[in-house]
């Protein structure tokens, strides 16, 4: 199970991810950073309800609230796309983010995609399809950007943790396997000795019926 396992993360790192994948990933990064900024605004309104001692309902601040959210939804995936290509959602994934080509992306790609993923929805998910049937898997945001997703599983990593257990699990049953193989070995030792004793008495009796048949013993 451990070597399919991975072999399975070597093979599949570099390939376009799949849409099971990267919808995973979307719903994750959604709900962390709505979360994050509902959070957010409530620890700020509290914070300015202290100070003025005013109470401040945030559902009712209407179109600055909605405005805070996008900004905040801008920075929260262009900023990671660019620092690394992996959102929080894409990493507990094993994706990222990569130029048409497979080399990282910089700032101004990331802030591009981040711009252009909105339109994947405006036309009623037809920018997605890309993901289920084209070969490259790239969405309407992916081709205006020129970039793809690909899975980012650390295949060396994931090698060295591989060897690290198997060594482990070696070490743990070589005393097991000394003890079980030293009893076996102990009881031929003693099955050996016990052989040669009966063969020394056995040659002892033949001697004496040698000597007492012999005629020099019969006529002394």
């Amino acid at each position: 199970m451990r070597k399919a396992g991975h072999r399975q993360a070597i093979s599949q790192q570099g390939h376009y991810a799949g849409a099971v994948s990267r919808l995973a990933a979307f719903v994750v990064d959604q709900s962390a950073a709505t979360t994050a900024y509902s959070l957010g605004t409530a620890v700020v309104a509290w914070c300015i309800g202290l100070v003025t001692n005013q109470e401040i309902d945030v559902s009712v601040t209407g179109w600055l609230s909605v405005l805070g959210y996008l900004v905040w939804l801008f920075l929260y995936y262009a900023y990671p796309w660019a620092m690394s290509g992996k959102t929080l959602g894409m990493t507990l994934l094993g994706i990222r983010v990569v130029t048409a080509q497979g080399a990282p992306i910089g700032a101004r790609t990331a802030a591009v995609r981040t711009l252009a993923l909105p339109l994947s929805f405006f036309t009623l998910g037809i920018g997605f399809l890309p993901i289920l049937f084209g070969r490259e898997r790239r969405a309407l945001h992916d081709r205006i950007a020129g970039t793809a997703v690909v899975y980012a599983w650390d295949a060396q990593a994931a090698r060295w943790r591989f060897l690290a257990r198997s060594a482990e699990v070696g070490q743990q049953s070589d005393p097991v396997g000394g003890s079980t193989m030293g009893a076996p070995g102990a009881a031929g030792s003693a099955a050996g000795h016990g052989a040669v004793a009966d063969g020394t008495a056995a040659h002892g009796t033949a001697a004496d019926e040698t000597a007492a048949n012999s005629p020099a013993s019969g006529n002394g």
